[in-house]
C-alpha cells in the first residue's frame, strides 16, 4: 500500500493519466497507487485497438480538410471571457463575425461539427474556437438560496457554504422551465473538495472543524434557475428562486429499493437502514425521461477509515486514517466504530429538481459501486434502462433493467410511480469475448488477421428486485450482498475487467452504446492480466472508447456486438484509430472521460489526464456516415483543471471546469493558476457556457 506523497515537489509525471499528486490525492485518495482492489481472474478488456483504416479511410480522404489546415486560425488563442451583443451592420464587431463566418465555412466538417478546431494548448484560459464566445456562468461559492452571504473566502462558513454554489462541479444538467421564458434550470454535481485550495494556511494533519464542515457542504448537489441573454448565448444565475436548491453531505437521503431495511445497512443513527445523510464525490449522471436527474456516487471509499474487512478492501477503503480526518467529527466515517456507514454510500442518487421538498433517494436496485454515470433510455414498452460504469482499473461495466413501466403526465401520482421506476428489475454486468485467435494478439496492438479488434458480449444477470423481495442469481452470495458487493458479484460470474469504465452513453438517434475507458498503464504489468482482443495493447495511458450494438438494437437484449470505436493517442502513433478516418486529419486526445451528444447523433468527449502535453479539452467526433471517426477539440481548459459534464444543445455548449490550478505544490499562497477572475484571487472551479457569436446553430 503506497503512502500519500508529499504534496510539494512531486513530480506530476509520477501519477497515472497526467494527473497531479494533489487530484489523485483529494479525488480518488490515490487509487491508482493503492493495490489493484480487483485481484480475481477473470477476463481483461481494454484498449481495443484496430488499425483496419484502410477499406474505408481511403474512399474518405477525398473529402477531408485536415486540422492543421481548418485549425490555422484558432491556435490557441482563447476568446474573450464574456461575449457582447450581436454587432451592427456596418460596425467593426460586423466585420469580425463576417471573418468568423468564413472561417466558419472553412470549417468543413460533419453537421455539428463545422468548426475550425482549437490547436492543442497550455493556455490558462477558457480557449473556444474562432467565432465563439463565452462566459463563466457560477463559480464555486456564489450565493443561489435566500439568506446566503456573498463569497468570502477568507471567512468562509459551513453555513454560507450551504446556501453556496459548490465545489468542484462535474455533471451537468440543462432542464426547461415552462412558464418562465428564457429561463433554465441547472443541476450539478460537486464530486469533491480541495481543501489545500479552499483555505489559507490549511494543514492536512489537522483540520478544524469549521474546514470539515465547510467542505461537507461544499459537497453534494446545486440546483440553480439561470436566464439566458437571447442577443448571445451567455447564461447568468438567478439567485434566490424558489426552485435553487443545495444537497450537501449532510442531506436527508432515502434508501430505497431491495437493500432497504437489510441488515446491511443499519446503523446506530438510523436503526432502520432506510435514512442516510448525504452524497459524496457525484461524478457523472444522467437525466430521465420523467423529469428528474441521477447521480453516480463515485469515490467514496476515500471518506472512510480504519477498514480491515476484506469486503471493504475489494472497494479500496484503506485501514488507516482518512485524507480529511472526518473520522475525528463524525463517528460514522469510521468503520471501526460504524461498520455499515460505509455500505450506505456507492449508490445512484435520483433528484427532483422540480421539487424543492423533496427527499433525494438512493436506488440500491442499480448495485453499489464507484458509479461513474447513470444514463436511461426507454425500452419499446416504456420500462427505464440505465447504464454505468465502475471507475476503477480492472472493474467493470453495468446495466440495469426496469420491470416497472414509466407513465405519462406531472401529477403527484405519476411523478412518485415514476421515482420507484429503478427499484425493480434486474442488474446485469457485461462480459465481452473477441472473434480472433488468441495466437494473433501479442500485445503491440498488432491487427489480427481478420483485419479488426471486435466481438460479442453478453449481459450476465446479477440479481433481481421485485415489489415482493429480491433474488439472487449468483452462487453463494444473497441477493441484498449482490446490491450491496457488486464487485464481488461481477468478479464470481467471470465479468470483462475494464480499464477504468466511466461515462456511458446510448446515441439518442441510432441507439449504439458508447463506453468511455480513460487509461490503465497497469496494464500487462507485473502479474495485471494481459492482452487479449479487446484489449491487445499493453500500458494503456491514453484510454479508448468502445462501441456496443444491443441485440435488435433493443435496450433489454441480454446479448451485444462490440468493436473499437476510437483509441485514444497521437494521430501520428500507429496504435491509435479513430473508426478508420484518416489520422492527418483529425485532432490528437486523450484520456476520454466524459462523453454526451448533440442533436445531430455526434460524439462529445471530455477528457481528464491528457497525456500528450496540452491541456485537457473537449472533443466533438462523428459517429455515422462519410465523417465517420473525424475529431475535433472543440475548447481546452485551464492550467491544471479537468473538463467535465458536457451539454450540447443546439445553440450552446456548457462545460465544468474541475479543478483549475490543482497543480503540485499549489496552495492558496502559491496559486498555480489565476483563472477564472485573475491574479490575486481565490482559483475557483465553475460553469463555462460557449456559443457562436453570430447566434446560429453549433457547428452548423
Amino acid at each position: 500500500m503506497r503512502k500519500l506523497l508529499p504534496l510539494i515537489g512531486t513530480p506530476s509525471g509520477s501519477h497515472p493519466g497526467g494527473r497531479s499528486a494533489m487530484t489523485c490525492r483529494f479525488r480518488c485518495g490515490d487509487a491508482c497507487f493503492h493495490e489493484v482492489p480487483n485481484t480475481s481472474s477473470n477476463a481483461y478488456v481494454g484498449d481495443v485497438i484496430a488499425g483496419a483504416i484502410g477499406r474505408r479511410s481511403m474512399m474518405r480522404a477525398a473529402a477531408v480538410v485536415t486540422v492543421a489546415a481548418a485549425g490555422a486560425g484558432a491556435a490557441g488563442v482563447a476568446r474573450a471571457p464574456q461575449a457582447t451583443a450581436a454587432p451592427a451592420a456596418g460596425s467593426p464587431a460586423a466585420a469580425v463575425a463576417a471573418a468568423s463566418d468564413a472561417a466558419r465555412r472553412k470549417a468543413k466538417g460533419a453537421r455539428g461539427l463545422r468548426f475550425a478546431p482549437v490547436a492543442p494548448n497550455t493556455a490558462d484560459t477558457v480557449t473556444v474556437p474562432e467565432g465563439y464566445g463565452q462566459n463563466v456562468v457560477i463559480r464555486w461559492g456564489e450565493p443561489i438560496l435566500r439568506g446566503a452571504p456573498a463569497f468570502d473566502p477568507e471567512k468562509q462558513t459551513a453555513e454560507a457554504q450551504a446556501g453556496q454554489f459548490g465545489y468542484n462541479c462535474d455533471f451537468l444538467a440543462l432542464l426547461p422551465l415552462p412558464g418562465e421564458r428564457g429561463r433554465q434550470l441547472l443541476v450539478a454535481n460537486h464530486e469533491y473538495t480541495d481543501e489545500i485550495l479552499m483555505f489559507r494556511g490549511y494543514d492536512a494533519t489537522n483540520p478544524t472543524r469549521e474546514q470539515v464542515e465547510v467542505a461537507w457542504a461544499a459537497h453534494g448537489l446545486s440546483a440553480v434557475v439561470v436566464e439566458e441573454d437571447r442577443r448571445t448565448g451567455r447564461l447568468t444565475p438567478v439567485p434566490r428562486h424558489r426552485l435553487n436548491r443545495r444537497v450537501t453531505a449532510t442531506t436527508a437521503f432515502r434508501l430505497t429499493g431491495p437493500v432497504a431495511g437489510s441488515e446491511l445497512v443499519k446503523t446506530s443513527a438510523d436503526r432502520t437502514g432506510t435514512k442516510v445523510f448525504g452524497t459524496l464525490n457525484n461524478c457523472s449522471g444522467g437525466v430521465t425521461p420523467w423529469g428528474t436527474t441521477l447521480h453516480g456516487e463515485e469515490n467514496f471509499n476515500q471518506y472512510f477509515a480504519n477498514s480491515g474487512r476484506a469486503t471493504d478492501k475489494r472497494y479500496g477503503i484503506g485501514t488507516g486514517a482518512s485524507e480529511r480526518k472526518w473520522e475525528r467529527f463524525d463517528q460514522r466515517f469510521d468503520v471501526a466504530r460504524e461498520p455499515n456507514e460505509v455500505h450506505r454510500f456507492g449508490y445512484v442518487v435520483e433528484f427532483d429538481p422540480y421539487d424543492p421538498e423533496s427527499t433525494p433517494r438512493k436506488h440500491t436496485a442499480l448495485g453499489r459501486f464507484k458509479h461513474e454515470a447513470a444514463t436511461v433510455r426507454l425500452t419499446q414498452d416504456g420500462r427505464p434502462v440505465v447504464y454505468s460504469g465502475d471507475d476503477e482499473r480492472f472493474d467493470y461495466f453495468y446495466k440495469f433493467v426496469g420491470s416497472k413501466r414509466m407513465r405519462r403526465g406531472s401529477s403527484r401520482a405519476v411523478r412518485e410511480h415514476n421515482l420507484s421506476l429503478l427499484d425493480e428489475g434486474t442488474l446485469y454486468v457485461a462480459k465481452l469475448t473477441g472473434d480472433s485467435p488468441a495466437i494473433e494478439i501479442d500485445g503491440t496492438g498488432k491487427l489480427p488477421d481478420d483485419g479488426e479488434f471486435d466481438g460479442s458480449g453478453e449481459w450476465i444477470p446479477l440479481a433481481t428486485a421485485t415489489a415482493q423481495g429480491a433474488v439472487s442469481h449468483v452462487a453463494g452470495m444473497s441477493a441484498e450482498e449482490v446490491f450491496v458487493f457488486t464487485r464481488l458479484a461481477g468478479d464470481k460470474v467471470g465479468a470483462t475487467k475494464m480499464d477504468r469504465p466511466e461515462d456511458i452513453e446510448p446515441n439518442p438517434v441510432t441507439g449504439k452504446v458508447y463506453v468511455a475507458l480513460t487509461n490503465n498503464t497497469n496494464r500487462g504489468v507485473g502479474s495485471n492480466a494481459r492482452a487479449d482482443e479487446a484489449n491487445p495493447r499493453h500500458a494503456n495511458k491514453h484510454g479508448h472508447v468502445l462501441e456496443l450494438t444491443e441485440r435488435w438494437n433493443r435496450p433489454e437484449s441480454t446479448r451485444f456486438a462490440w468493436s473499437l470505436f476510437l483509441v485514444a493517442g497521437d494521430p501520428d502513433d500507429p496504435a491509435t484509430y479513430f473508426a478508420g478516418f484518416p489520422k492527418d486529419a483529425v485532432s490528437q486526445i486523450s484520456c476520454p472521460d466524459n462523453v454526451a451528444f448533440d442533436p445531430h447523433g455526434n460524439l462529445w468527449i471530455s477528457t481528464d489526464g491528457a497525456q500528450l502535453g496540452s491541456h485537457d479539452g473537449l472533443f466533438g467526433v462523428a459517429t455515422r456516415g462519410e465523417r465517420r471517426g473525424e475529431l475535433k477539440q472543440f475548447l481546452t481548459v485551464p492550467k491544471g483543471a479537468e473538463t467535465c459534464g458536457p451539454i450540447i444543445q443546439d445553440r450552446r455548449v456548457l462545460v465544468s471546469v474541475q479543478h483549475p490550478g490543482e497543480i503540485d505544490g499549489a496552495t492558496v499562497e502559491k496559486p498555480a493558476s489565476a483563472w477564472p477572475d485573475g491574479p490575486g484571487r481565490y482559483v475557483r472551479p465553475a460553469v463555462v457556457a460557449v456559443w457562436r457569436a453570430d447566434g446560429r446553430d453549433i457547428g452548423v
